[in-house]
């Protein structure tokens, strides 16, 4: 009888799956829907778009501004023995103003021009991880299926062989040894089947929670199964493409460019500012007096000039907030030069990843052509009574380890091509073409 545990997790997976949809999905067809739904995705894109009307904001410090101002008074006077007098002025100016010189805006526009391709710099690296993350969540489903199919047919093997060595006990040609390693075999397998059952449920709901999606299915892989190798094979030259290209550098650019500006920015209290100013008013005074002689007036004014001002003194604010920009300038530098080391030293860990996991995935394959052979003549000697059932269980249990091993060799291998493209700042759609080619149809 399966135990309980087991079956709450197949009755879980089915209960899963029964909005699923009807035919198996690619790798391109979840990253699609990933774009349309991953949170952090659509956080940076945001963040992207809202950079352009920071820009525009900031351009109008250098653009024309003008203001209604209105106001309106109204006063009682009574001096002793002087006939009482009321006034009411109402007022009403439009005022404008145009920089025509002031660095220190035209810095701030600089600044943000160039923040707004840091923002797009880090939607592109935003782009890059989530082809990264939808591919491995992508893959671990298809290992653990692959971990859950093995198991069963290691499963299937072993109960052969428990029926066969009871078989053989009952007519006295083996021990009850032979029984009992099958049976604990087999007891062993009912355990690392159930938490093969529960890997893969963990697994798919990752997925369907990354793509906005019930129930996926990936497509595996076409056999037989073709690894592309990665090219070039210089670690050096993904070096130096990354170098040129990639998002995190060219982030730490910008913000050490930003910093430098901003050194300027501080240095520009020092200088003046000219602007053209130009206003007009109308004034409106009413009201009784022996000075107005009980009548009122209106007035219009027009004025149009330059204002000009030049800071003298301001508590040494400037000197040290110069000072203080030069060290974050020199601060922004050191974040510009560990980002490329950093970058470089991912490029060459991923390369190496992939070399290796590429020679590990023909030692994989090389040790299941292996353990085939080694299994049949392991069966072929218990038969003839040379080998003992404990040995066919080992050689069971090899094989099967092997295959599943293989399989995930497999599946990293792609996932930290991808990781290598994305070290080098060059991940894109084609990638995942690219993987979508190596899938069954």
């Amino acid at each position: 009888m399966r135990p309980l545990l087991t079956r709450l997790a197949l009755a879980s997976a089915v209960a899963f799956a029964l909005p699923a949809a009807v035919h198996a999905q690619s790798l391109s067809e979840l990253y699609q829907a990933a774009r349309a739904y991953d949170a952090s995705y659509l956080a940076a894109r945001a963040q992207a778009d809202s950079a352009e009307y920071q820009v525009a904001q900031t351009r109008a410090l250098n653009r024309p501004a003008a203001a209604l101002n209105a106001s309106a008074t109204g006063s009682d006077s009574r001096p002793d023995g002087v006939e009482r007098g009321t006034y009411n002025t109402a007022r009403a100016s439009i005022d404008a103003s145009l920089p025509l010189f002031n660095r220190a805006n035209s810095v701030a526009i600089e600044q943000a021009e160039r923040s707004l391709a840091a923002t797009q710099a880090a939607l592109e690296a935003a782009e890059q991880d989530l082809v990264v993350r939808v591919a491995q969540a992508y893959f671990d489903v298809l290992a653990a299926q692959d971990a859950l199919a093995t198991t069963r047919a290691s499963k299937t093997a072993i109960t052969e062989q428990l029926a066969s060595a009871k078989r053989n006990f009952e007519v006295g040609t083996a021990t009850i040894t032979d029984t009992r390693e099958a049976q604990a075999r087999y007891d062993l397998v009912l355990a690392e089947e159930i938490a093969a059952e529960n890997l893969l449920l963990t697994r798919r709901t990752a997925l369907d929670t990354l793509v906005g999606r019930l129930g996926t299915d990936p497509k595996p892989l076409a056999t037989p199964v073709v690894l592309p190798e990665p090219s070039p094979a210089d670690p050096e030259q993904w070096v130096r493409s990354a170098q040129g290209d990639h998002p995190a550098i060219r982030r730490a650019q910008v913000a050490y460019d930003i910093a430098r500006l901003e050194t300027e920015r501080a240095r520009a209290g020092h200088l003046p500012t000219l602007d053209l100013v130009a206003s007009a008013e109308r004034q409106r005074v009413g009201g009784s007096s022996v000075a107005l002689n009980n009548a009122g007036g209106a007035t219009n004014t027009y004025s149009m000039g330059l204002q000009f001002k030049l800071p003298l003194y301001a508590g040494n604010a400037t000197q040290n907030r110069v000072r203080e920009t030069l060290l974050l300038e020199e601060s922004s530098r050191n974040e510009l030069e560990s980002a490329r080391r950093n970058v470089a030293l991912n490029a060459r860990t991923a390369l190496f990843a992939v070399q290796s996991g590429i020679a590990q995935v023909r030692a994989y394959e090389a040790a299941e052509a292996s353990s085939k052979l080694s299994l049949e003549a392991t069966q072929l000697g218990y038969r003839v009574g040379v080998r003992v059932n404990l040995d066919v269980l080992d050689a069971q249990t090899q094989l099967y380890a092997t295959q599943r091993d293989l399989a995930r060799a497999r599946y990293d291998v792609i996932v930290n091509t991808l990781r290598l493209r994305q070290a080098a700042g060059r991940l894109g759609l084609t990638d995942v073409e690219s993987v979508n080619a190596l899938l069954a149809r």
